[in-house]
Formats: structure tokens, sequence, C-alpha cells
């Protein structure tokens, strides 16, 4: 049976949410654009630069065979969290050079004249723009999975789009504004029937389910510790040992070379050879020490109280009228949008500020979506392993006072 989280002991973890917020105690729902940092990571972060720090790879002193060793093992146990080797792990500053080094280190390399690269409407603009950069530089072609009336994707057209020229599928396994989770498990097996490779963006899954890469079969997977309770600027980027050796350079200089003269270059092996120059060693630390928190916590538990905290969220929703909900998918994570008709969003996530209810505005990098449900934006509320119960009635009571402010 998995265990509650201890929420209160979970709470006291994150110094952050002891703020107030023009008067009022903050409630943080904006967990999809980033998490808030427990005192784990802050501590190790800390221990790291007053005990440890130096530079990796490439020094024979104490500190920096010390700093190199902790930069490995959380290789390692990034490697482990996935289900993955570690020679398959490339530490990048988040998901979007995840998808560039994807896009212009491998399949750059491989892209034709009229070959396709296949995405679907709910992707973030980091899963769009790369790959139109790519198209119109090798004359490729975007197609696109459309999806159903619950926001969720036309897997029979998704069959049907994936064809003999398609070098590439591209989606995220979940959505960032429908909060719907796809089935990349079963597109990952329809692309292999057909040989065709699949890159996930798990940005909005690595923080609140367990994902095991082996088993879901894509090709390449990326991800972003900043919104899995790590710092800023590090990210993992999965490839597959079968596309590795297809990789080329995304970036060159110190760290991803073997032996450099004016005569030519000798580079490194995967994956440093993909990590040229000083790396984001804090980022990378704060990865380990957020990963333990995860492990300690316990991600299925994470996941249940999530679950939990969005059921109640959507039930009181219901009595209200005079909003909508974007997307209806029922297996969805904790990612909830809203449309007040007549409204901006901008203006009821002000209101909301003003009562310490910290919520994420706009088109949050999914413009072809919003324009897929002809509005200029949503209000998004996204729940992480500290927020509670009493928070979404908080939010709900908000929500309501500023609507009725702005009739």
């Amino acid at each position: 049976m998995i265990a509650d989280v201890d929420i209160d002991a979970i709470r006291k973890q994150f110094p952050i949410l002891e703020r107030q917020i023009n008067g009022n105690p903050l409630v943080y729902l904006d967990n999809a654009s980033t998490t808030q940092k427990p005192l784990h990571v802050l501590n190790g972060i800390r221990d790291y630069y007053a005990s440890h720090n130096s530079n990796v790879h490439r020094g024979v002193h104490t500190l920096s065979q010390e700093a190199s060793e902790l930069y490995e093992k959380t290789r390692g146990e990034t490697a482990n969290w996935f289900g993955v080797s570690s020679s398959e792990i490339v530490f990048t500053s988040g998901t979007t050079e995840s998808i560039n080094m994807v896009a212009f280190g491998w399949l750059k390399n491989i892209l034709q004249p009229g070959d396709e690269i296949l995405l679907t409407l709910m992707e973030h603009h980091s899963n769009i723009v790369p790959w139109q950069m790519l198209a119109e530089e090798k004359e490729a072609l975007i197609r696109v999975i459309p999806l159903n009336e619950k926001g969720e994707l036309d897997m029979q057209e998704a069959e049907n789009l994936m064809c003999a020229k398609t070098r590439l599928l591209a989606v995220t396994q979940v959505s960032n504004t429908l909060g719907s989770i796809n089935d990349t498990r079963a597109l990952c097996a329809l692309a292999a029937a057909k040989n065709i490779p699949v890159l996930v963006d798990g940005a909005q899954s690595a923080p609140h389910m367990q994902v095991n890469l082996k088993d879901m079969g894509c090709s390449f997977f990326a991800c972003s510790g900043h919104k899995m309770y790590a710092g800023t600027g590090i990210g993992v980027l999965y490839v597959n040992t079968v596309f590795a050796p297809q990789m080329k350079p995304f970036k060159g200089g110190g760290g991803m070379i073997k032996q450099v003269s004016f005569q030519g270059t000798t580079y490194a092996d995967f994956p440093l050879l993909m990590e040229a120059g000083t790396p984001h060693i804090e980022g990378v630390i704060s990865l380990r020490y957020a990963l333990e928190f995860l492990r300690q916590t316990g991600i299925e538990a994470i996941q249940r109280h999530e679950e939990k905290l969005c059921g109640y969220f959507l039930s009181l929703l219901k009595e209200s009228d005079d909003i909508h909900l974007i997307g209806t998918s029922e297996h969805r994570a904790a990612v909830v949008s809203l449309h007040a008709p007549g409204i901006h969003p901008f203006d009821l996530g002000t209101l909301m500020d003003q009562q310490g209810i910290a919520v994420r505005t706009g088109h949050h990098c999914t413009q072809p979506l919003m324009a897929h449900y002809g509005i200029p934006g949503t209000v998004r509320v996204s729940f992480g392993v500290y927020n509670t119960l009493q928070e979404v009635e908080s939010c709900i009571r908000v929500l309501r006072k500023s609507l009725n402010m702005l009739r």
C-alpha cells in the first residue's frame, strides 16, 4: 500500500512557503512552470560550494576529484531513476536545449527534402520551433496530430500520419496546458512498427510520476530539473544507445575532446561528447538532491497526493458556471487550465496574486493550442507535493471573488 505524504513535514522543508504576499499567506500553484526547492536541495548546494567546489573532469587535486565524483554520481543516479544506463544520460541546460540537441545534433544529419517531422497540437513551443527551424533549413515538412473534444490525442490519426517519410515523432508525455497524459508507450510501439524514432518531452511528467524509459520504448527523452525541485539551468537528455553513435557535437570546446591539434580534433566518447565547456555543476548537484527528495518522499505517493488535490479542485470548480475548463481528459496530471469568457487571464491572475494566490496566466508557450480553442490564453493552476486541500479551497474562493470583481 502506498503511504500518504506527510504534508506537514513536507511543507517544513520549503521555507518560501512561509512568505506573505500582499499580506496573505502564499499559495503557490505555478508548479508546472517551476517548483520550489526543499531544504535538502538548498543545503546540498551550499555543501557543494562550501566543501567541494571545483571544476570537473580536468583536475588531479582533491577538490576536482570530489566534484567530478559528485557530478558523475548524479549521472548514475539520474540514469537509475529513469531505468537506463548512465552512458545514455546527457546533462543540458533544460528541456529546450535537450530538444535542440536532438534536432541539430542528430536529425539534421539525416533529414532530407520532403521528409516529415510529426508533432502534436498540444506541444510546447520548445517542441515546435526547433523542428520548424530545421524543417525550413532542410526543406522538410511538419505534420500535426490533432486532438479530440476532450483534449486528447487522436491515436488513430497519429497512426495514419506515421509514414515512410516520417523521420521523427516528437510528443509531450503530459500537456503543460491541458494536463492530458499521453500514452507514450503506445505511441512508441506504433512508431517502432514503422521504424520511426520518438522523442518524448517529459518536462511535465518527470516531476509527477515514475517514468521508466526502457519500458516506454522512446529513442530520446528530455526533462528539466527546475520542475523536479532541483535548481534552474539543469536538464536531462536521454539518448538510446542505438542513436548515440549518430549524435554529432552540439557545441565545441573543452571537456568534449580527447586530443586537439590544428590538423584536427578527436572527440570524447558519448555522453561527454555533448557536454562542451564547464557544465552547470551546481545544477547537476541540485538534481542529485532533488532525486533523493523525490525518492524519500515516494514518487507514487506524490502522484496520488497531486491527483487528490486536482480531483478536489475539479469537484469544486463544477459549481462555477462562469468559467470553462480547457481540456477534460480523465487521464490527466495535476494541471488545470481555466477560461472565463469576456475576462482576460492576465486580469484574473493579477487579482488572484493580490490575494496571495500564485497562478500562471497566458498562452503557456502553446499558442497553436490556444488558436485551436479560439482563446488568448488561460489561467493555469498546477499542483506540487507541498500543496494542501485547504489551499485548493483558498484558490477556488479567491477565483470566485476575483471573477465577481471583474464582471
